[in-house]
């Protein structure tokens, strides 16, 4: 399996000079989206790297090619031609996937509005080796720009703390060629590093699972558990510092509101910061405690919640970045070499994990619950021991050849249904197996 991860090197000195490039090299895109609305009958049945050729035999003047149909050169003089393959590869893939929604839509009974056409896309260029982009040496780069009418080189210095990072981080992966990306005032280099590693081969019942249940009081309550339902290790992350800084920043924009101010963009900044960097710190947490304990998956609930948030926690529902959380640990864990899986979220809090039924939450402490049985426990981490216990009944009972699931799947009800199993359920999985 192939992981990428980017890193981001910040350009120094330069705020305004790459507007030009990066609004011609849309242009360019803009006008080979016109070129394939055109053509797009013949290109229509030519592979993927005849279509490339096919859109150049149309646009490009060459001295065995004097005239062609749409003459390219004429509106973008001495354009870089890898610079300009990637703009045909742009529009080819825009053009593609607009084909393919009119083709659904007709397909469907042309239900709804038809798919329109962008020609305008917000792409940012990138720089190919030798062409577009060179590092002659650790500490600089060159890139080539539109500058003053004519396409130039430009020295860039590196930051030294850039490239310790990536000397460091990244020493055993691929560099790939680099975007060049604006955020806000400052311009960026994005690299992507290119990373091949094995996911775990483990067979179900030798799995080691790091079961997750992402909260609000609690940022991440983890499990480890083994496919007998055994809990190996347990912990509670709660980033308390970081959430007074989040409620305390919200508080100040309250006030500023309250006081007459409709807009506040700097304190909602500096509210998204806090919780993105909460975010990162509580997929980081997740990481660590997968890694220290060997796990094999890490495995989460499919959070899905639509509609309007209503009760007093409304603010913090909307600032929850679950998903977020979710797609960070996907990607770690994968450069790890983990597996990553989510399982359906309904009642693995509403049921007790030891099978007594429902649970009743504590009025005053919302992360406490009582069992029907009068047992007090912990709502998060019961929580994460149904996550975990429904992902290995999943994979215990697919795992199994047709033929022999075929009377399990008759008698369902031993076992329950998806929303009503626990770890009881897996540990009488277990014993009928054993037996």
């Amino acid at each position: 399996m192939k992981v990428i991860s980017s890193y981001k090197v910040k350009i120094q000195h330069y705020n305004s000079l790459f507007s030009e490039t990066v609004a011609i090299y849309r242009r360019a895109i803009h006008f080979f989206i016109k070129v394939c609305d055109k053509e797009w009958e013949e290109l229509e049945l030519l592979s993927g790297k005849e279509r490339n050729n096919h859109i150049e035999t149309l646009t490009i003047v060459t001295s065995k090619r004097p005239s062609v149909k749409y003459d390219f050169s004429e509106d973008f003089y001495k354009f870089p031609s890898y610079l300009r393959r990637a703009a045909i590869q742009q529009a080819l893939g825009c053009y593609s996937s607009y084909s393919s929604n009119l083709a659904n839509w007709r397909n469907n009974g042309e239900v709804g509005k038809a798919p329109t056409l962008n020609f305008d896309r917000n792409i940012m260029p990138t720089l190919y080796k030798d062409n577009c982009y060179i590092r002659p040496n650790r500490t600089s780069a060159h890139i080539k720009i539109f500058h003053r009418n004519d396409w130039v080189w430009l020295e860039l210095n590196l930051r030294e703390q850039d490239i310790k990072y990536i000397e460091r981080h990244c020493k055993a992966t691929k560099e790939l060629v680099p975007t060049l990306k604006n955020m806000g005032k400052r311009w960026y280099l994005v690299f992507p590093f290119e990373k091949k590693v094995e996911l775990s081969q483990e067979p179900v019942r030798q799995r080691r699972i790091c079961s997750v249940d992402l909260g609000i009081n609690n940022n991440a309550v983890c499990s480890i558990m083994l496919s007998n339902g055994t809990v190996v290790a347990k912990s509670f992350i709660n980033l308390a510092t970081e959430k007074d800084h989040l409620y305390k920043a919200l508080n100040r924009q309250r006030k500023a509101q309250q006081n007459g101010s409709r807009k506040t963009p700097i304190k909602w900044k500096h509210i998204n910061d806090l919780n993105t960097e909460i975010s990162r710190k509580t997929a980081r947490a997740i990481i660590e405690f997968a890694t220290k304990h060997n796990a094999n998956v890490i495995v989460f609930e499919y959070l899905n919640i639509q509609g309007k948030k209503r009760g007093s926690k409304k603010q913090r529902l909307h600032l929850w970045r679950k998903r977020e959380i979710q797609r960070i640990v996907e990607h770690n864990a994968h450069k790890e070499g983990m597996r990553f899986s989510r399982i359906c979220a309904w009642n693995t809090s509403k049921l007790a994990f030891d099978g007594s039924g429902k649970v009743e939450r504590n009025e005053k402490n919302y992360s406490l619950c009582t069992f029907t049985t009068g047992k007090n426990y912990h709502s998060d981490l019961n929580a994460s021991y149904n996550i975990g216990a429904r992902y290995f009944i999943r994979e215990i009972l697919k795992s199994d050849p047709v033929m022999a699931r075929l009377p399990d799947e008759a008698k369902a009800l031993r076992f329950g249904t998806g929303i009503t199993r626990t770890l009881s359920t897996l540990i009488r999985l277990n014993a009928e197996l054993v037996a």
